[in-house]
């Protein structure tokens, strides 16, 4: 059974910082990139970061470059989005998702979602 969890959600105050897990089982985690996505209120989900399976390569949305770093641990079958300098316009539901670029077909897998809150 595929599963991704997501963890270290939660209340955090402006400038602080949060480190989001997404724990992988069920597929092959080394061979799917992985991204991490969120969702704020009345807004449509948006791409924050990527991550290259492997690792070689990540990239991130403009709003939070400098202040996000994903990384992964193919050991461990994790991802992370430590996340620092937060601000209020961080705040939403932050989902982890998982693709394989095969043929005929992609594969995508999603995380039910952590909620990170950023206020004073």
């Amino acid at each position: 059974q595929v599963q991704l969890v997501e963890s270290g959600g939660g209340l955090v105050q402006p400038g602080g910082s949060l480190r989001l897990s997404c724990a992988a089982s069920g597929f092959t985690f080394s061979r799917y990139a992985m991204n991490w996505y969120r969702q704020a209120p009345g807004k449509e989900r948006e791409l924050v970061a990527v991550i290259t399976s492997g690792g070689s390569s990540t990239n991130y949305a403009d709003s939070v470059k400098g202040r996000f770093t994903i990384s992964r641990d193919d050991a461990k079958n994790t991802m992370y989005l430590q996340m620092n300098s937060l601000k209020p316009e961080d705040t939403a539901v932050y989902f982890c998702n998982a693709v394989y670029s095969g043929w005929p077909a992609t594969t995508t897998y999603w995380g039910q979602g952590t909620q990170v809150t950023v206020s004073s």
